[in-house]
């Protein structure tokens, strides 16, 4: 074994790979052995379903918002994009959850400086947290992406001097966080809050000079994403989609309250909002009795709190933007033995208290894993294994292996049902409109919109299942289109006359 790793240091060192401690590499081998089931998951979830649906759009030169529609910024789909199917998908998450536990591990190691035990444990708590179901580690998600971008641009203004340079590009990768979920601007001020509590007031003027290029950083890749969509003519849909939609949101699992006063329909995001000043000048005033890394971590955990609950929805993979200070505060908890360990209850107490009381779903993961070692060991089959994901996921395998022997790429199918974006990511066929799931349609159109627009451009094939109706279309159906086949509870119908 000592052998073998001496091979592995030599070969790192000439790859000019980082020198990494053996722990380190312990856990990163445990992270990939622990992602080895998302490589044989089938195409079943459905927010990465759209992403590769977007994402194929974009191999065929689509453009984002004008002609595929989906409410995040642009770098989701891109990575979509340059992926090309689920296993690569995963594979490039995996990649960047292995690069970002490094520079967690980085991160804790200038944090506890002196703390080797805290370093080793706050690392694996991270490297878990961000790999198993519990929080959809396994799912390829935003906030997977960006919270590596802002524990990098940390990294840069915790751990270097505050030189012009380190403070832009400290910026930009805090704006890249952004690009791929908006969420993660709120990452954006942990730094500049952390500067006023820790320097005082009396540094205001170097304080705002640092800050005013570090958002200078930060709106470069935000500028330059606009800039792109208005010169491809899709600039207003971007903001729309990408920013102003996601507003609807702050009141999106409370519809009873649109109707309702400004003040009263959104007191709870009000409310939550006091909590984070309220918690931040708290902390100003204990701060000469508080070390920097805890004044970091509340302010980080406050601000990352906020951001999860911005749309009160409980969905898991929304915690996964405080996991990191999250993390430090349980190293500190069990390692340190110090007045801070018992303040940490604090912090990790109102950390749980949010998934709690909004009562998040939750994710089983020894399920998760029993299950893939079932199938690994031949107890069940590919198709019982499948089906363990979704009931229909057989049906949206068989459809999508008709359109492949039915159609080429070019060809636009039209899929009525809550499955659609499984089907067209699996036959890597598009919509003859911008919308690739019913709940979009429901959204921002309407179902008798959708049928002019189908009217205009009729697809290939329209396939519907039998308890999502869309009479809107039925005409078009009965004057153009011929049933041909029927897979389970999908009809599929053809086009009678081609163009």
């Amino acid at each position: 074994m000592k052998s073998l790793w001496k091979r592995l240091h030599q070969l790192g060192d000439r790859l000019h790979l980082p020198n990494l401690p053996e722990w380190l590499c312990g856990i990163l081998a445990l992270v990939l052995i622990l992602r080895i089931p998302t490589f044989f998951e089938p195409y079943n979830y459905g927010d990465e379903m759209i992403y590769l649906t977007l994402g194929q759009g974009v191999r065929q030169g689509l453009v984002l918002y004008e002609e595929l529609h989906d409410n995040k910024p642009p770098l989701l789909y891109l990575t979509a994009a340059a992926a090309g199917s689920l296993f690569w998908f995963k594979a490039i998450l995996a990649a960047w959850s292995i690069f970002t536990i490094i520079l967690f591990y980085k991160l804790a190691k200038k944090l506890f400086e002196k703390n080797t035990g805290a370093q080793k444990l706050s690392t694996l708590i991270f490297a878990l947290l961000t790999t198993i179901p519990l929080f959809e580690g396994t799912t390829v998600n935003s906030e997977l992406f960006m919270i590596g971008f802002t524990i990098w641009a940390l990294l840069i203004l915790l751990g270097q001097k505050l030189t012009k340079k380190n403070l832009f590009w400290a910026g930009v990768l805090l704006g890249i966080g952004t690009l791929f979920k908006v969420p993660a601007a709120f990452d954006a001020p942990v730094i500049i809050l952390y500067w006023v509590i820790t320097k005082g007031l009396s540094k205001w003027k170097e304080i705002l000079n640092n800050s005013l290029i570090l958002v200078v950083g930060f709106a470069t890749p935000l500028v330059l994403s606009f800039v792109y969509f208005f010169l491809a003519g899709a600039g207003g849909e971007y903001i729309r989609a990408a920013f102003m939609q996601n507003v609807g949101y702050l009141s999106s699992f409370r519809p009873g309250d649109v109707r309702k006063p400004f003040f009263v329909r959104n007191g709870p995001l009000l409310l939550r909002a006091f909590v984070v000043f309220a918690g931040t000048g708290i902390v100003y005033f204990f701060r000469r009795k508080l070390s920097g890394k805890f004044i970091l971590f509340s302010v980080w955990l406050l601000l990352a709190l906020f951001a999860i609950t911005l749309s009160e929805r409980p969905y898991p993979h929304y915690f996964i933007q405080a996991i990191a200070p999250v993390s430090f505060f349980l190293a500190m908890l069990f390692s340190e033995k110090n007045r801070e360990q018992s303040l940490s209850v604090i912090p990790l107490a109102i950390a749980f208290l949010v998934p709690v009381f909004f009562r998040f779903y939750l994710y089983p993961t020894t399920t998760y894993y029993l299950r893939f070692i079932n199938f690994a060991t031949g107890r069940v089959s590919r198709e019982e294994y499948f089906k363990s994901f979704d009931a229909q996921t057989g049906r949206n395998y068989r459809i999508a292996e008709f359109l492949v022997n039915s159609s080429t790429p070019n060809d636009r199918v039209f899929v009525w049902d809550p499955a659609s974006p499984t089907i067209y990511a699996l036959s890597r066929r598009l919509p003859p409109v911008k919308y690739t799931v019913p709940y979009h349609v429901a959204d921002y159109t309407s179902t008798s919109e959708i049928a002019l627009l189908i009217a205009e451009n009729p697809p290939k094939f329209i396939i519907l299942t039998s308890g999502n109706p869309l009479p809107e279309i039925a005409p078009l159906i009965k004057k153009k289109y011929l049933l041909i086949q029927q897979i389970d509870n999908a009809d599929i119908y053809v086009r009678r006359q081609f163009k």
